[in-house]
């Protein structure tokens, strides 16, 4: 199944498929594409960025555009493939507000698992867009849009439950959420609580009891996590050295980048890389 919305007019692209044909899994090596994986029919295996995740019957994975995917053809996935022309995650922030939660809150895609009622409403959901998919005129992109956001605000309910960060106040909510935003766009030149602490207009220590509070990761982990799963994704998916990856993610002396990857993986860059490639 692989069922295609295109428009010609704003390049908008958004793919209900189940990677049972090779024109879906040629999906995967395309650009700018974010990714919703539910392993509707049964267990299924995938590789994100170089790891082997196995995702359960009825889990569902948000992938970004920067997330590099392998999967087997035939897996029982059901994947909404789109692109920020059809869907801009950030630009609708305000409707959905999935952002820094299903997309650019953490190193690794995040997963929610359903329930049965959940079950029921994601296959409804999956029943519309369907036919959505098959009625061609002049609404169906907004149709479509309407659906997809639809899905969006369910799956964002679904992970704020899981988190248990509904407990905060609003204020604090939005501020743990704005920190996994910024985190993910200054990165690679933001290394320090402090830097983003003075963008939020607080304190670092008001941030970290905050995420304390939250049960979330420390503020500094966060940081860390999501410069180090960037090197490694250099490291497996790029020809750079590990000194050209050092300085694109902001470390001044290679060395620095050598030590810091080392504390975080137990071994340096170039070991990390031959023990990966060995291990496939």
């Amino acid at each position: 199944m692989k069922l295609d919305f295109n428009s010609i007019k704003d390049q908008s692209s958004f793919t209900l498929t189940n990677f049972s044909c090779g024109p879906s899994m040629h999906l995967l090596d395309r650009k700018g594409l974010y990714k919703i994986l539910w392993a509707k029919d049964a267990d299924a295996t995938v590789v994100v960025d170089g790891y082997r995740l196995q995702l359960l019957k009825n889990q569902i994975m948000f992938c970004t555009p920067l997330n590099v995917l392998e999967l087997k053809q035939d897996t029982g996935l059901i994947a909404f493939v789109f692109n920020r022309e059809f869907y801009c995650i950030r630009d609708h922030d305000s409707d959905v507000s999935c952002n820094g939660f299903l997309f650019f809150g953490s190193s690794m895609p995040p997963v929610i698992s359903l329930s049965e009622k959940d079950i029921q409403s994601f296959e409804a959901m999956l029943f519309v867009l369907k036919e959505e998919f098959e009625t061609k005129d002049h609404i169906q992109g907004e149709m479509l849009r309407v659906l997809l956001k639809r899905m969006l605000i369910k799956s964002t309910r679904l992970i704020k439950k899981e988190n248990d960060e509904t407990d905060l106040p609003k204020p604090q909510f939005d501020l743990v959420r704005q920190y996994h935003i910024l985190v993910e766009q200054h990165f690679r030149e933001k290394h320090t609580v402090a830097e983003y602490a003075d963008l939020l207009f607080k304190s670092p220590k008001t941030l970290a009891n905050l995420f304390k509070k939250s049960g979330d990761q420390s503020p500094l982990k966060i940081i860390n996590e999501r410069i180090v799963l960037e090197a490694k994704r250099l490291l497996f998916y790029s020809d750079k050295t590990a000194e050209e990856i050092g300085y694109e993610l902001g470390f001044n002396e290679a060395t620095h980048f050598s030590k810091f990857f080392k504390k975080h993986t137990g071994a340096p860059p170039a070991t990390f890389k031959k023990d990966f490639k060995e291990s496939l």
